[in-house]
Formats: C-alpha cells, structure tokens, sequence
C-alpha cells in the first residue's frame, strides 16, 4: 500500500493511495479521511462507493463528508468503483454504463471481463483486510454509495450483515435486474443466467432472506433516473413485506448529482455513527 497523496482537511487527514489488488489483478487507487480521533484510537469506518463514470476522487472532493466525519470520529474509505489498467477491458463502444467506470460492485463470471472484474470481492475482503491492517480503523464499518454504488452497498450490505452494521444509499439502483442498466451489466459480467442476476439485486435479495441491517435510502424526485432505471417504490415495497427496519426518504426538487449528496451526507453520516457507537 504506497501513499500517494496527504492534505489536512477539517482537523483530519485525506489521503490517497495504491496498491497491487490480487483480486482484480490490477493496480488499484483508493481514498481514506481519517478523523482527529485517529490520532489517538482506532476508529470506525464508512465505506462508500461511488456510481457510474467516478473514481475515489468524486466523493472525496465534492460530498463535503469530512467535516461531520471528523466530529463524529469516522473514517471514510472511498474505493474506485472498477478495475483500470491497459489490460483490463472496457466497453467496446466507449459507453458510461459499462466496463471501466462500472464495474457494478459484483463478481463477472463470463470472459473477458472475469478476469478482473471482482468488485464484490474486492469491497467485501481484500480493500478492509488491506486498510484493517495498515491504518487505526476498527472492525466496524457501515457501508454506503451512490446511484450504482447504492446499489453495491445495498447488495453488499444486505448480504454480509455480519460485517457492517448499517446500510444508506443516494439515489440507488434499487432493482437492477428490472432496469436497462442492470440488463446490460448483468448479461456481459454474468451471462443469460437470469436466476444468477438476483444474488446483485437488492429487492431479489430482501424478497428471498428478508432484511436486518437498518436501512437508510434518501432519493430525489427531480432526479431524471428516477423511474427507469432506480425505482425507489421496489425497494420500499420490499422493506416493508419483510417488515424491514428500513426508511425511503423521498425529496422534492433535488436531482442525481453531487449538490444533493452535499445536501444529506450529514444526515447519512449520523444515521451510521448511531450504529457503529
């Protein structure tokens, strides 16, 4: 793990580093705020991953997390939201929503992309045991993300809940194998397999095992994904039938950038250091 880059920020410390992941078989790059707590103690941690198109920067500089992070003695561990390298393939057609930049926190089964893409794997092994072991963070960790990165922390979240202790989500793709988004990602990482889909779909999953992590969604209706490709009411739907602790908060006006983020980080934070103390 070789740090790249350090700056102060809000009493605590950014940070950005690289290392060789074997699971993906690539250099990946990845951020870290670390609270003034860290200073003294170990400290729990979010995970949060991005949506389509961003790197670990995206969050880092425009949600605006580090202050509230920092009074609330939290760490944010920001990953990438794909493998990168020459080697690893990408979208044939240069499209946004697949291959770099989309990696879709799962693991491919179908060539090419089986070879790196194992963003699941990544998220829910290899990126905690690595900053576990070289940085003051706990075992405690919340998981959170935006637009695709709701939906990996979602997936994620509901289906390891012994290993984090609270769940949000931006504008989350809810129920990807409903979705153009979700259609085209799962068809080239994982095949024609429809019934494998579910295991990265966030309403399958709480169909089938119900829900026991605390959920928290905030979701714009200005928003110009909302009705094709997030559907908010499915997850809603979902959490209520499992008789879910889980809240959608819906929001007038807002859109799917980082201004809303920037909004309601504050209130998602909280939601998490609730948990995690």
């Amino acid at each position: 793990m070789k740090k790249i880059s350090e700056v102060r920020s809000f009493g605590g410390r950014q940070l950005r580093y690289e290392h060789d992941s074997k699971v993906l078989n690539c250099v990946m790059q990845f951020s870290v705020f670390l609270p003034q707590a860290a200073a003294k103690q170990s400290v729990p941690a979010v995970y949060f991953l991005s949506g389509l198109t961003c790197t670990d920067e995206n969050f880092s500089t425009k949600a605006g997390a580090q202050r509230v992070a920092n009074e609330l003695g939290l760490a944010l561990v920001i990953p990438d939201t794909s493998p990168r390298g020459d080697d690893v393939p990408d979208d044939p057609e240069g499209a946004y929503d697949f291959g770099k930049g989309a990696g879709f926190y799962l693991n491919a089964t179908q060539s090419p992309w089986s070879t790196h893409y194992h963003m699941y794997d990544y998220i829910v092994d290899e990126l905690p045991a690595l900053v576990e072991q070289e940085l003051p963070l706990t075992a405690q960790r919340a998981i959170a993300g935006h637009s695709m990165g709701g939906h990996g922390a979602l997936v994620i979240g509901l289906r390891n809940p012994e290993r984090y202790t609270s769940i949000s989500a931006f504008s989350p793709i809810t129920n990807p194998t409903d979705c153009p988004w979700g259609h085209k990602a799962f068809s080239n990482y994982l095949g024609d397999d429809k019934d494998s889909w579910k295991q990265y779909d966030a309403v399958e999953i709480i169909n089938a095992n119900g829900q026991s992590l605390p959920i928290r969604v905030d979701q714009g209706l200005a928003d110009g994904f909302l009705e094709e490709q997030l559907k908010p009411e499915a997850l809603k739907s979902a959490i209520t039938a499992a008789n879910g602790d889980g809240e959608v908060h819906l929001h007038e006006g807002y859109d799917h950038s980082y201004y809303f983020i920037a909004s309601f980080i504050e209130a998602q934070l909280r939601f998490h250091a609730k948990h995690l103390n």
